[in-house]
């Protein structure tokens, strides 16, 4: 199975391709999306959409999952970023593709199995699981991995309950 993760942001998009066979994860592909900061927010909104259906395009993901957003602080940022985040779902449904959202203490817990984890925990075990030498640059691509990871761990989880129905 081909994993798409989203980081979403607005400047700096992160994403994460992986594939996970056999209950073993293979890197396959991070980076970002960027958007200029000089031209008006509606073309940056549709410059992310554009990058995303590309993205989507070239490797065909069979799934996509994307980061919830948690704002304590910023209202403005949140609004902005859930602006993007909705154009983001927008492209990945324009294209298809089942998308899941985790929070970000779901992502921590199925990364590291520590709801409460830090960034550099989490870091580190992705490069762990996906024998990575350096970590992934920049740190938008690091998450977007770890939340690919999380729904591989996710989907493990559910087949593996499905297959003894309730208890």
């Amino acid at each position: 199975m081909l994993i798409l993760g989203i980081d979403p942001g607005i400047a700096t998009i992160g994403y994460g391709i992986i594939s996970f066979e056999q209950q073993k994860y293979k890197y396959l592909k991070a980076g970002v999306i960027e958007t200029s900061k000089d031209i008006p927010f509606s073309k940056r909104l549709d410059s992310a959409y554009r990058g995303m259906v590309s993205l989507i395009q070239e490797f065909n993901p069979d799934t996509v999952a994307i980061e919830e957003l948690f704002f304590a602080k910023n209202t403005k940022t949140a609004m902005i970023v859930s602006q993007a985040r909705g154009v983001l779902i927008l492209s990945c449904v324009h294209q298809d593709k089942p998308t899941f959202e985790y929070t970000p203490l779901q992502i921590k817990q199925g990364v590291t199995g520590y709801g409460r984890a830090d960034k550099s925990q989490v870091t580190k075990m992705v490069c762990f699981l996906l024998d990575l030498q350096t970590p992934p640059k920049p740190d938008d691509a690091a998450d977007a991995l770890a939340i690919a990871i999380c729904h591989a761990n996710h989907i493990q989880q559910v087949n593996r309950d499905s297959r003894f129905g309730p208890i």
